[in-house]
């Protein structure tokens, strides 16, 4: 069979995180990966909006690469487009949930804290998932409004300001949490400096790991041979890494740091996009 190949899509550089969790988990695995920096973020972006760039840039990356997964590495749109995706492809399709329902299991004292973004705790799915798995749980949600930009930065090499993240957590110092839900793809990108800040918490959980399962199966049931996934294959997996606007400098240094080191980074692409105007909370 060909070499299997995923793509990765996400507003930005967020969705590397997950990248990463499939190649720990799949290095046999080719990843393209494919990120709307121009219309970011989607949190900003009406919801026709986010549907309408999420198939058009989605429908032009599969046609230039033929993939066997898709995964949507952004819980806004994974929120809103998921469907409309669905419908007008074959090829299977992964979506990212905050991930509530395994923080509950892991928390001792119950007090279970979840960093997102403003626009993902406002939504009504987040609370679903409250109400359906954390029962019995105090939550504490903490959107704040800088982290990703932040996080965006720290690729091009500018350092996240500590000061600022400290204080930003100080909720869920209060809060006494014990276990903290990273809901957004972005987050994972600086575990470590968040552990740093927060060491009284236990638990730090994400989507990445259930989401490089829930592909090997995918790729399972199209007839890859689990423990041919499992093979390291090519030291640079990541393909290509296609962005609607720049391609943020640094890219390559950063991709090298997570394991991904790619060989064709590429910014406005594809060349028929439209930059949109944002304007709201991420």
């Amino acid at each position: 069979m060909t070499t299997p190949r995923v793509l990765v899509f996400d507003s930005g550089v967020g969705g590397l995180s997950i990248a990463a969790c499939i190649h720990n988990q799949l290095p046999a695995v080719r990843l393209v990966y494919l990120a709307d920096n121009a219309g970011f973020p989607y949190g900003n972006q009406p919801e026709s909006v986010v549907i309408e760039r999420s198939q058009a840039l989605i429908t032009a990356a599969t046609e230039a690469y033929h993939c066997d997964v898709i995964v949507v590495a952004c819980n806004t749109a994974s929120t809103v487009m998921l469907p409309h995706l669905r419908a007008m492809t074959t090829i299977p399709v992964i979506g990212v949930v905050p991930a509530i329902k395994p923080a509950v299991s892991l928390s001792v004292n119950r007090r279970i804290g979840v960093l997102a973004t403003p626009a993902t705790v406002r939504r009504p799915y987040l609370e679903n998932l409250i109400t359906d798995f954390a029962d019995g749980c105090t939550v504490e949600r903490l959107g704040h409004p800088d982290l990703v930009y932040w996080i965006e930065r720290l690729v091009t090499g500018v350092p996240v300001p500590e000061a600022l993240l400290s204080e930003a957590l100080q909720p869920f110092r209060e809060a006494g949490v014990d276990t903290v839900v990273l809901g957004c793809t972005h987050y994972p990108l600086i575990g470590d400096l968040l552990k740093a800040q927060l060491p009284e918490v236990k638990y730090w959980v994400d989507s990445g790991d259930a989401i490089a399962r829930r592909a090997a199966w995918l790729l399972e049931q199209q007839g890859h041979a689990a423990d041919s996934l499992k093979c390291p294959i090519d030291k640079r997996p990541v393909e290509a890494a296609l962005f609607t606007g720049e391609a943020p400098g640094g890219l390559g240094v950063f991709l090298d740091q997570l394991g991904l080191g790619g060989t064709d980074i590429r910014g406005q692409w594809p060349a028929a996009v439209e930059p949109v105007t944002a304007a709201g909370s991420v």
